[in-house]
């Protein structure tokens, strides 16, 4: 029998030719905390059942990597599809992140009681491990079957793609279209949690991988979930619920309308926010915070030149002329500065700050100076004048913690989230997280010189940094206002798809490289000719009226 050699980290092995990566992945399970899910070949991500037959280098994932809990998740989908379906012949509707989980909808009216019949039908699947094939077909052959079976969410999205062939995965009978790895078999899809809300929706929650690769408890943010409900809502009057539908816009040649439109929208929903403040003679400090790459730049200016239209007089603090000096500054277990922390902020001193100008003092505002890591005053005097108000921008701004000393009725907060809705089709979601990922690579590319790999290398810390510092606030919000604009995947794609390319094989980004690839082909590309220069979208792409 032929052989072959493997390096799996920096050792080489001798394995038969043709031997599964399933089979390998069982000599070094020990090196895992949890099941391995997937593997990677010459840095290309592939399915457990893969057939080795040269030599390469090889590596595996479990379900604590940012790969693997991806693979985990649309594993888990496939399940549920198929648990609904045996239990209550029905279908669902994959939508949107919401707390940690995935909101669900259903097709048909569910009880708490069915939602557990489902949930033990779930259990039996997984016991059972049960596999998951992949099937390799024509596209056309794909939306035939799609067709016959009067599936039209998979045949739209199909009809758009660029490829000859694609993938359909095999759970008993079922064949569904999934963009994303899936595990060879249902048996590593253990845990997971169903949480019903209504009659017609749930959320299904799975391990975390920010939480320790944990359950979190569900916690239902009431202001997010109706502003997601809301934009859902609207997109559906509009008749752009998925990619396919903004792929049918773009090539009958009215995407520009929907631009438009979209802009209008959302300056309208800025413009009550503006009018809100001037209503209520109690707010004197506007508090703005949201994770990032959700246009917090674009929106705090446009913000400030409604309210000029209202004749109040927006001033603005920086959280980070107020960083503590470089020597007291907390670190990190890997020795590095935390930054991202409150606990960075000289917290005292900004609320002292703070309160002598609410109080009509004149104040000098310090300078921090990245090169030294010290504050510096320079005489940059501030005092505000009767008509005029705060505006305090950052990573901290909705935590209380930061602004202590200000009494709640004169503070304002707004959260901004860019609320991604749109989706590839019933069972293919795309994460809030994607779409701004993808905005910050165009950025980083345009205004700092990064390349994808750099942006790709630095966004887990960014995660992190966001659960533990913004999204715990977010019900602290009077408002928030989505960010998202509904077009804007299209646009991104002819910035990003570019520098994704240039991420190399040998790259440890690659194999995230290859999924935002994969995510890109399907959406046809948008011109940046209707963008108006106002847009929040200008901030990453460029071309803006406020940053250019």
């Amino acid at each position: 029998m032929d052989s072959i050699k493997i390096k799996y980290n920096l050792k080489s092995y001798t394995y038969p030719k043709g031997v599964t990566l399933l089979d390998i992945s069982k000599d070094f399970v020990d090196d895992f905390k949890e099941s391995i899910i997937i593997g990677s070949v010459n840095g290309r991500p592939c399915e457990l059942n893969f057939k080795v037959m040269t030599n390469c280098n090889i590596d595996f994932f479990d379900t604590t990597s940012p790969i693997g809990n991806r693979v985990y998740e649309s594993g888990l989908i496939f399940v549920l599809v198929e648990a609904f379906e045996n239990v209550l012949n029905s279908e669902v509707e994959i939508k949107y992140s919401i707390d940690k989980g995935i909101y669900v909808q259903t097709k048909k009216k569910i009880t708490k009681e069915s939602l557990d019949k489902v949930y033990d039908e779930m259990k039996s699947i997984v016991k059972k491990d049960l596999p998951i094939s992949k099937n390799l077909v024509s596209r056309m052959e794909a939306i035939n079957y799609y067709k016959s079976i009067k599936n039209y969410d998979k045949v739209n999205v199909l009809k758009y793609s660029v490829n000859t062939n694609v993938n359909l995965y095999r759970l008993n009978d079922n064949y569904d279209y999934f963009f994303s790895y899936l595990p060879v078999s249902t048996g590593v899809l253990k845990e997971y949690r169903l949480t019903y809300i209504d009659e017609n929706s749930f959320v299904l929650r799975y391990p975390n991988i920010y939480y320790d690769n944990k359950i979190p408890v569900y916690k239902h943010h009431e202001k997010l979930f109706n502003k997601f409900k809301e934009y859902d809502e609207w997109c559906k009057k509009l008749g752009v619920e998925n990619v396919s539908e903004l792929n049918n816009r773009v090539s009958k040649g009215s995407i520009n309308d929907l631009i438009l439109l979209t802009e209008n929208v959302q300056n309208n929903s800025l413009f009550k926010i503006a009018d809100t403040i001037k209503n209520n003679n109690k707010i004197r400090v506007i508090l703005i915070a949201g994770p990032s790459s959700s246009g917090k730049t674009t929106t705090s200016k446009k913000l400030e030149l409604f309210l000029k239209g209202y004749g109040i007089i927006p001033k603005s603090i920086s959280i980070d002329d107020y960083f503590l000096d470089r020597d007291k500054t907390p670190k990190l277990k890997d020795g590095t500065y935390d930054f991202e922390s409150i606990r960075a902020i000289d917290t005292k001193s900004f609320n002292k700050d703070l309160k002598d100008l609410l109080d009509g003092k004149e104040v000098v505002i310090p300078t921090y100076n990245f090169v030294t890591g010290k504050r510096e005053y320079i005489n940059d005097s501030m005092k505000l004048n009767e008509n005029e108000i705060l505006i305090i921008e950052g990573l901290h701004a909705l935590n209380e913690e930061l602004t202590y000393s200000i009494d709640r009725k004169n503070k304002f907060k707004i959260y901004l989230c860019p609320l991604t809705v749109l989706s590839l089709d019933n069972h293919n979601r795309i994460r809030t997280t994607d779409n701004r990922l993808l905005r910050r690579m165009a950025r980083d590319s345009r205004t700092r010189g990064y390349t994808a790999s750099e942006t790709l290398n630095s966004w887990q810390k960014v995660r992190k940094g966001e659960e533990m510092n913004v999204f715990p606030f977010q019900d602290e919000a009077d408002v928030i206002f989505n960010t998202s604009l509904i077009y804007e995947l299209g646009v991104l794609k002819t910035y990003v798809e570019p520098l994704l390319y240039s991420v190399e094989e040998d790259d440890q980004n690659y194999k995230e490289a290859v999924r935002l690839l994969n995510l890109l082909k399907n959406v046809l590309p948008i011109s940046n000719d209707f963008i108006p220069k106002d847009s929040i979208i200008r901030e990453f792409i460029g071309g803006g009226y406020f940053l250019d």
